[in-house]
């Protein structure tokens, strides 16, 4: 459990010997402990990538300048954040609402340390649920002939509300080249198919022309390539012979929205890296 005051450092950088021992000199330099430390090293992409939980610390401005030079040092990307702020997320869904129902429960249980203040759809269906959860519901239709207007008010909205992650809880809708690159590496996607296999519309019925005998679901992150964006997480579930489409759909709504709820939660607590057309997750 993180303590008050708790912070997250997460890095990647060029591999090269002393990385952790910098890192890790650094904190306790200025007094700070090291509550979690997980590392990688990619030998592909000549990457290391380090997720850093230490604290307690109500004022960090004492390393600010510290941290500073070993970014020059080793030519990282770098972030903190406190543990329990809690970041805004948008989520985007259409008329299918067993993903988004799971992660507004998990966001009021507690269960996901997100704030989600506003909903956005193509259709008006889940504008009373929005309102039970007290969030803002903006029903933005869209056509071939609208979308760039569309989606010019759905960043009007990622604007106005601080959003730092768009969620695609079953929106099914092609987002543009345009929004995928504003938005790049915050937006997540759920695929209703164990990918690369079964793409495009109704995957558990060609699923179940070929009779499989495990059926999954995706979460990746979105970019302008449908369904190709690196994979965050994939789960499975077993069916068999007997089982009619409907319920492989059924059955498949349970693992999508646990593939779901998983990205986000590891998203929200800074454990998900991009790496290239792959993703680092420390889990």
């Amino acid at each position: 459990m993180a303590a008050k005051d708790d912070h997250y450092l997460t890095l990647s950088c060029p591999d090269k010997p002393g990385i952790v021992h910098a890192v890790t000199g650094l904190l306790a330099a200025h007094n700070l402990n090291i509550v979690d430390l997980q590392q990688f090293s990619d030998p592909d992409s000549n990457t290391f990538f380090m997720r850093v939980h230490f604290g307690p610390a109500a004022d960090l401005s004492h390393i600010q300048e510290p941290l500073a030079k070993l970014e020059g040092d080793l030519k990282m990307d770098y972030d903190v954040r406190r543990v329990d702020k809690k970041p805004k997320v948008l989520i985007m869904v259409s008329k299918i609402g067993h993903c988004l129902n799971d992660l507004l429960y998990r966001v009021k249980s507690g269960q996901l340390k997100i704030e989600v203040p506003v909903i956005v759809s193509n259709h008006p269906e889940f504008a009373d649920l929005a309102k039970s959860y007290g969030i803002a519901f903006h029903h933005l239709p869209v056509s071939k002939d609208t979308k760039e207007e569309q989606e010019s008010k759905i960043l009007d909205l990622i604007k106005e509300h601080e959003i730092e992650l768009v969620v695609l809880a079953r929106y099914m809708q092609v987002l543009s080249p345009r929004l995928c690159s504003e938005m790049s590496g915050r937006i997540i996607n759920i695929h209703h198919s164990f990918l690369p296999s079964f793409k495009g519309a109704k995957p558990y019925h060609q699923a179940y022309e070929r009779g499989v005998k495990i059926i999954g679901a995706t979460a990746h992150f979105v970019t302008a390539d449908l369904d190709e964006g690196p994979i965050i997480e994939q789960r499975v579930a077993r069916v068999d012979h007997g089982m009619i489409p409907k319920e492989l759909v059924e059955e498949g709504s349970n693992v999508e929205s646990q593939v779901l709820a998983a990205a986000v939660k590891w998203w929200s607590e800074k454990r998900l890296f991009l790496n290239g057309a792959k993703t680092v997750v420390f889990n």
